[in-house]
């Protein structure tokens, strides 16, 4: 699962949220991204969804809110330009901290 937001909060959180989209499915993940824009919240992640993810992927380049959420969850946090220019690092951190344990946290 992974939650995008930018600051102004309108194009890049949700060009950022596709391609976080294409690239996990492209890569055989299941996945569901919400995006914190200008428009507030969309795709609200269920606690449920959050519960069952492996990994929680953060690309923003504010705080997003209800970081909180995430704080039993590995996670993978990057700025919107790493990752817009580097998609496939964050398959490879994704990889990499699939089997780290709860709580572990990789910042690119």
């Amino acid at each position: 699962m992974g939650v995008t937001a930018c600051i102004s909060g309108v194009a890049h959180t949700y060009m950022a949220a596709e391609v976080l989209e294409k690239t996990c499915k492209k890569a055989g993940y299941n996945i569901s991204v919400e995006t914190q824009g200008a428009l507030g919240s969309e795709n609200h992640l269920e606690e449920n969804v959050i519960s069952d993810a492996d990994v929680a992927v953060i690309i923003a380049d504010i705080n997003i809110e209800g970081v909180e959420r995430f704080s039993h969850t590995r996670i993978v946090r990057c700025s919107i330009a790493h990752f817009l220019k580097n998609s496939s690092h964050v398959l490879q951190a994704i990889e990499k901290i699939r089997n780290a344990p709860p709580n572990a946290e990789l910042i690119l």
